[in-house]
């Protein structure tokens, strides 16, 4: 027997069989369907929406279509946000649609600043709203972080990135119902408060990742 099979022996001795995780499809789908139901009863917890969001939702004017837009860069945003934790599972064209769909979603309220979709009004106004948003997306930035942990990411910072973004999404689509609707509010107390759970969620992903070594030493 050569000294490479002795090696490869002694490696696997004590090894014990390991169940394979979940397909990432379907742990995408349940974090996306738990995640939406958490933050719209959470935000319907914490206060009453905005009256007239139903009608104008329901008016199939460019309102509706904004948040048809929104709704649909989640989709696909976080869907990418779970593929990319599998080595080789994001492909390129979807990381371009995602990246185009969010882009597209914002620019709607750039452009809004000099046409809005409705009339800018104070009705459904929230004092903490630029606090809502940040800590309603909390919960379910950590719960992604700890699922796609398991499927051994190449790129934990990015995919963490990734995943804080689409999770900061949820409650600052759903604060252009919850909320007063002025473009420039819901820029810097709704999308930008979002965007910085991507960041904040690359922090965690690092403490833990060094949590994790120091107690492997």
């Amino acid at each position: 027997m050569t000294s490479d099979d002795d090696l490869i022996q002694a490696l696997s001795r004590n090894l014990q069989a390991v169940a394979p995780p979940a397909r990432i499809d379907h742990i995408w789908l349940g974090w996306l369907v738990l995640s939406a139901a958490f933050v719209v009863g959470v935000i319907h917890l914490m206060g009453p929406v905005r009256d007239s969001s139903l009608d104008q939702l329901l008016s199939g004017g460019r309102f509706t279509f904004e948040t048809v837009l929104g709704i649909t860069a989640f989709i696909a945003g976080s869907l990418a946000a779970f593929r990319s934790a599998v080595p080789g599972g994001l492909s390129r064209w979807l990381a371009r649609i995602a990246v185009g769909l969010l882009l597209a979603w914002i620019g709607f309220y750039l452009f809004g600043l000099y046409s809005p979709a409705l009339e800018p009004s104070m009705a459904g106004k929230r004092d903490r709203c630029v606090w809502e948003t940040f800590v309603y997306a909390a919960p379910p930035m950590l719960v992604a972080i700890g699922l796609i942990r398991r499927y051994c990411p190449l790129q934990p910072f990015r995919t963490a990135m990734a995943a804080g973004i689409v999770a900061g999404m949820l409650p600052a689509l759903y604060m252009q119902l919850a909320c007063m609707y002025v473009p420039a509010h819901i820029l810097s107390f709704h999308i930008l408060p979002g965007l910085l759970v991507g960041p904040a969620a690359v922090g965690v992903a690092w403490v833990w990742q060094f949590a994790v070594a120091r107690r492997s030493q």
